[in-house]
């Protein structure tokens, strides 16, 4: 069964910084053959795309993130990171990892592509 689990989120203040991780284990389960991705809810959207990774490394952000916002992983350790800079109050949510073998880049972005999710890990920033 694959397992996915986040965790990293705390609070934090205004301009500061975050580092999520998303472990993802299972017979089988490689992030050299799956891609990744972030998602947060906001007003009126369940799971609001931030930002995703294809198993070959590459990466897609939102608008919203972009320059702020950095993902990398460690396939070794099936695991992906989402380093958080400059963060600012609208950040706050709970963030989701998802993963997904097999999914192609353009993909990345929709919620519904992506049958393994974790149970999210809330960042709280403070203005």
């Amino acid at each position: 069964q694959v397992q996915v689990v986040e965790s990293g989120g705390g609070l934090v203040q205004a301009g500061g910084s975050l580092r999520l991780s998303c472990a993802v284990s299972g017979p089988s389960f490689s992030l050299r053959t799956a891609a990744a991705g972030w998602f947060r809810p906001t007003p009126g959207t369940e799971r609001d795309f931030v930002e995703g990774m294809s198993r070959g490394g590459g990466t897609i952000y939102a608008d919203s993130v972009k320059g702020r916002f950095t993902i990398s992983k460690d396939n070794a350790k099936n695991t992906m990171y989402l380093q958080m800079n400059s963060l600012k109050p609208e950040d706050d949510a709970v963030y989701y990892c998802a993963a997904q073998p097999g999914m192609i880049l353009s993909s990345i972005g929709d919620a519904t592509k992506y049958n393994y999710w974790g149970q999210g890990t809330q960042v709280t920033v403070s203005s």
